[in-house]
């Protein structure tokens, strides 16, 4: 009988040492999910937080990028009217001229810029009123290049710019919606 009790004795010695075994590896086995768990989270903050910086330079860049194209292209613009206008009063040509080129070669800097940085939508309008400003630049030139250009030439290419400066604000309301500062884009309005 002393024998069973020693054995009893042992037997619930080494019961108890197993279950404290086992509670003690799930212990660990939980606390190494938890870790697992928490490093996990803090690898998608970090996700997070970089996607969101990715997003906020890409905004940024954006934004610069539309605020030199737009105004590259409204002074390409002016420049055009300008040359129009000394054209027809038969004074400032020369001047009028280099204004007009200088203002070419920096809306063509700006476009390319662009075109590595807009997206589709704005590119499709950009690209739009970039070929309009050339078509007026080309018909420009080629008025100026005649020997016999009359105000008809001129009025008619006066016609043609209220259709690039309604390019110009379809444009820029296209890049206004691209970069969230209007919920829809907006038709027909000059901003």
């Amino acid at each position: 009988m002393a024998v069973v009790g020693v054995v009893g004795t042992l037997g619930a010695s080494l019961l108890t040492q197993s279950r404290a075994d086992r509670t003690k590896r799930m212990e660990m086995e939980a606390a190494a999910e938890q870790r697992r768990e928490e490093r996990d989270h803090a690898e998608a903050l970090l996700q997070a937080e970089r996607a969101r910086n990715r997003a906020e330079e890409s905004i940024a860049l954006r934004r610069a990028c539309y605020i030199t194209f737009n105004t590259t292209a409204r002074q390409y613009l002016t420049a055009q009217v300008d040359f129009m206008h000394a054209l027809c009063n038969g004074t400032g040509v020369e001047a009028a001229l280099e204004q007009l080129e200088a203002r070419r070669t920096t809306l063509r800097e700006s476009y390319a810029e662009a075109q590595m940085i807009v997206p589709l939508q704005v590119m499709a309008v950009a690209g739009a009123a970039s070929r309009r400003l050339n078509a007026g630049y080309g018909r420009l030139k080629q008025i100026a290049a005649s020997t016999s250009y009359n105000q008809e030439d001129l009025d008619n290419f006066e016609t043609g710019i209220e259709q690039s400066w309604a390019l110009l604000s379809e444009m820029r309301q296209q890049m206004r919606f691209d970069l969230g500062v209007d919920t829809e884009p907006a038709s027909g309005t000059d901003l």
